[in-house]
């Protein structure tokens, strides 16, 4: 569950990461050591800090541990150790050290906090209860520490106490969100059918639009016999957000008769949904590494979270670390609606790490399983175009077209991906008329208006229309580099190669390791008379891994320079509208 809370003392000390533990320089871990020994444990220490930057919990983890076998018992080590591996999702290796930690009498909130939940996991909620209170469940700050106490107290059976806890939440409306929710659910557990309903109604009231808590709530319902309602939850948030599988399968359960179970079965699974909804504030507040630390132990108390899973998925996918992001959607159940979503998440990750021919072969198995999945076919395009299978690319586009049924709004990009595709293998005719189709269906989209009419400025066609739709889209991304290139090359087309270089050159600045841009750069400085300084940026985009079509071209231009010959045709004249963006 989504909330806006306030960071509180708890996860303060999380999102701080390893550094809330005292940083811990090489000078300190080598104290009494010998000079080879403090040399390997200083690289070790120095080897663990750098996977920590390159988000590498597991190599992280992995040198903390080397470093702590010279040097056994240093606190400071072992408190980066515990962090990195919890963070890593080596969760019984995180206890061992967390258990150490506390032996040793040093006080850290974190450790305390996840053998408070290996406590909750095994049913031992009288000794997480009193761990618990000590990092503060007895302060009405600490949002986490409540939460979790409450929770306890709901695994004890004392109901009224647990609902007492909960009541000292207080601060903002998102807070008292999810003090509503908490409260529901510790109620709906109970049997307390008004109780339940009432606090479910006050949170959706705060937090209209969270899908976890119209799940939650439209299952209670059913379960509480009010099926009109229930459809009426679910019907109301699958129209506001549509394509949900998990909203999806509950409209069908309800509508069908089928058994609706809690969302959240037992005091375990409570602690875990807290833990979520903390971890799901944190990363909208882009504290991802308290995020990624409340998810593990979420997912470690309960295991069959899919949204917990696929919320990790996407926090490492923010971060670039595709293998993680994949290990992360494959602990998604089986059994969830939200399976196959993330097999196709899976398929895009694997090419964002080039790993073309497994992504293909990936999507290719979930396709042959669910024949009629759109998405599934667009994966498949996505796979195919990263790795300049242009033809191929086209043909999966255009299946998912095919299963789209009549063209809507929400199509556009299926026709602007075709579109591309198609003008990559050299059918321009059938280009033309896609991108042309997308931008029927959705006429302002900057994507659209950059691609056709730079298309149709590089062929010298339609010159007029094509300015007007290049320079609507620099006003929607005046930011994008690519946009701007397209303006520039435009103006370079023409003839008008001032404008053009002062256009390209604000393009590079937001694209300064684009080989498509510094070859256009280089070509408008060569006809101003700037010739070293074309060479110059020729040479970038030589370095910068050009298309391979372009590459001898570029090497030419080196070479020799432009002659005469180099010089574009100047398309029919534009009448040009009043001058904005330099241009």
């Amino acid at each position: 569950m989504v909330y806006w809370l306030r960071t509180s003392r708890t996860a303060i000390l999380l999102a701080a990461g390893v550094s809330a533990f005292g940083f811990c320089s090489s000078a300190a871990i080598a104290k009494n050591q010998t000079a080879s020994s403090s040399e390997t444990l200083s690289g070790d220490y120095l080897s663990a800090a750098v996977a920590g930057a390159d988000h590498d919990p597991q190599s992280a983890s992995k040198y903390y541990r080397r470093a702590l076998a010279l040097d056994k018992g240093n606190p400071e080590l072992m408190e980066r150790a515990f962090a990195s591996m919890l963070s890593a999702g080596e969760i019984e290796g995180s206890f061992y050290y967390a258990t150490k930690l506390q032996g040793r009498g040093q006080h850290n909130t974190l450790a305390s906090l996840a053998l408070a939940v290996k406590d909750i996991k095994i049913g031992d909620f009288r000794q997480a209860h009193d761990l618990l209170t000590k990092i503060g469940g007895a302060d009405s700050s600490d949002v986490t520490a409540l939460a979790l106490t409450a929770w306890s107290e709901a695994g004890l059976g004392h109901t009224q106490k647990a609902l007492a806890t909960l009541a000292r939440l207080k601060g903002t409306e998102s807070i008292g969100a999810y003090r509503a929710y908490h409260t529901a659910l510790i109620n709906d557990l109970a049997g307390n059918v008004d109780e339940a309903r009432k606090s479910y109604k006050e949170a959706q009231d705060l937090e209209p639009s969270t899908m976890r808590l119209v799940d939650a709530r439209a299952r209670f319902e059913a379960r509480a016999g009010d099926i009109a309602e229930a459809k009426r939850l679910f019907g109301d948030f699958d129209r506001s957000a549509p394509h949900n599988p998990l909203i999806k399968q509950g409209l069908a359960d309800v509508e069908k008769g089928a058994a609706t179970p809690r969302l959240i079965a037992n005091a375990q699974q409570g602690a875990a949904e807290a833990l979520f909804g903390l971890a799901a504030s944190s990363g909208r507040e882009g504290e991802d590494f308290a995020a990624i630390l409340y998810l593990r132990l979420a997912l470690f108390l309960d295991p069959s979270n899919a949204v917990a899973a696929v919320t990790l998925g996407e926090i490492y996918e923010r971060g670039k670390s595709y293998e993680e992001a994949i290990a992360a959607y494959g602990e998604v159940p089986a059994s969830s609606p939200l399976r196959q979503s993330t097999d196709l998440q899976i398929g895009l990750d694997l090419v964002a790490l080039e790993k073309f021919d497994e992504a293909v072969a990936h999507i290719h198995k979930i396709i042959e399983s669910h024949p009629d999945d759109l998405e599934a076919y667009a994966a498949l395009g996505d796979a195919l175009r990263a790795n300049k299978n242009f033809a191929d690319a086209a043909n999966a586009y255009g299946k998912a077209i095919d299963l789209s049924g009549p063209p809507t709004p929400s199509n556009w990009l299926l026709y602007y991906d075709r579109g591309i595709c198609l003008e990559r293998s050299k059918q321009w005719p059938k280009a033309e008329a896609d991108l042309k189709k997308a931008l029927e269906l959705s006429p302002d989209q900057p994507l659209v208006l950059n691609y056709l009419g730079y298309s149709w400025v590089d062929q010298g066609l339609n010159i007029d229309e094509a300015f007007k739709m290049l320079r609507r889209a620099v006003d929607l991304r005046p930011k994008d580099g690519y946009v701007i290139d397209s303006l520039g090359w435009a103006y370079y087309r023409m003839g008008r190669y001032d404008e053009a270089v002062r256009t390209l050159e604000k393009a590079i600045e937001l694209k300064p390791n684009d080989a498509t841009i510094n070859n256009h750069l280089g070509d408008a400085y060569w006809h101003i008379g700037r010739k070293l300084e074309a060479t110059f940026q020729w040479a970038h985009a030589r370095d910068m891994q050009p298309e391979p079509e372009d590459l001898p071209g570029i090497l030419k231009k080196i070479e020799t320079g432009m002659l005469n010959d180099d010089k574009p045709p100047t398309p029919q004249a534009v009448s040009e509208p009043a001058k904005a963006d330099g241009g």
